[in-house]
């Protein structure tokens, strides 16, 4: 429960952080709301012209007698919302982290900034770090969407599916959540995602604590806009716990000067190599060394 506690923690801390930073709130809100526009966009197009599509489809219930070919495809229309729903849940993040890359790779940094006064980074250019971060998302989307067809056939089970398995949904979720949005410190680190993965698993809790209440909140996407940025602030901090490092938390055991961590990061850095970034922690410009 002290692991749950913490994680939940991290999260708060997070958006206490953007709340005393309004500059980076400010640009961390972009990224957000141009998805948010994006998929409200597609999603309006499915509700107005689905009915259209499933009807393009499916050509073969035409000589079907009445009233099956309406309940067939009012059934196939309603699952392809559905669908779509569930996918832009999914993918949200993932996207939304890609388009801000930039936005929130600086205020990831910021927040290392604040804690230490100095923030990793990976020496990668910026089509690099974007090349690894869509091969990476693609590859959390899927294991994710496997999930969720897995947890949505085993929501029609009676009783258990509409009590037990939405609660599952919501952790399994969250856990993918956080591996996405500690992924933008991590990777600054050098972490692969298989390593960035065995770090989760090994404190699933603390990920839990974390990423399932913010699950529930990004079923709005309005609201997951305005979290955005506290999320990605957050789980810079819920990053450095897993690193062992300072989280500027007095009752944090992580030593920043902990060379073993530093050692393991170097190995898994794809140049050999963390270059660290000093500034200060108000917001200024930070200086490569």
């Amino acid at each position: 429960m002290r692991e749950l506690g913490r994680g939940f923690g991290y999260l708060v801390k997070g958006q206490r952080w953007v709340a005393q930073h309004g500059k980076q709130f400010g640009w961390g809100l972009l990224p957000g709301l141009i998805t948010l526009v994006l998929y409200a966009g597609a999603l309006v197009a499915l509700a107005l012209w689905g009915t259209d599509l499933v009807s393009w489809a499916t050509p073969f219930a035409d000589d079907w007698s009445d009233p099956w070919p309406g309940l067939f495809r009012g059934f196939l229309t309603a699952l392809l919302f559905a669908l779509a729903l569930l996918l832009s849940v999914v993918t949200f993040t993932a996207v939304t982290l890609l388009i801000g890359e930039p936005f929130y790779e600086s205020l990831s940094e910021q927040v290392d900034i604040s804690v230490a006064g100095f923030a990793p980074e990976s020496g990668l250019p910026l089509w690099r770090e974007l090349l690894i971060s869509v091969r990476d998302s693609l590859r959390i989307v899927v294991r994710a969407a496997l999930w969720g067809v897995l947890l949505f056939g085993l929501g029609f089970l009676p009783v258990v599916g509409q009590t037990v398995i939405p609660v599952i949904g919501f952790f399994v979720t969250g856990f993918f959540l956080v591996e996405e949005l500690t992924a933008v410190a991590l990777a600054r680190r050098g972490v692969r995602l298989r390593d960035r993965l065995a770090l989760l698993r090994a404190r699933k809790t603390l990920a839990w604590g974390f990423g399932a209440p913010l699950a529930v909140f990004f079923l709005v996407p309005f609201v997951a806009v305005f979290l955005m940025p506290g999320a990605v602030a957050g789980a810079t901090l819920m990053a450095r716990d897993l690193m062992g490092e300072d989280t500027g938390d007095p009752d944090d055991p992580g030593d920043p000067g902990d060379p073993g961590d530093s050692d393991d990061s170097d190995d898994d850095s794809a140049d050999g190599g963390v270059r660290v970034t000093g500034g200060t922690a108000g917001g200024g410009a930070p200086t490569v060394r």
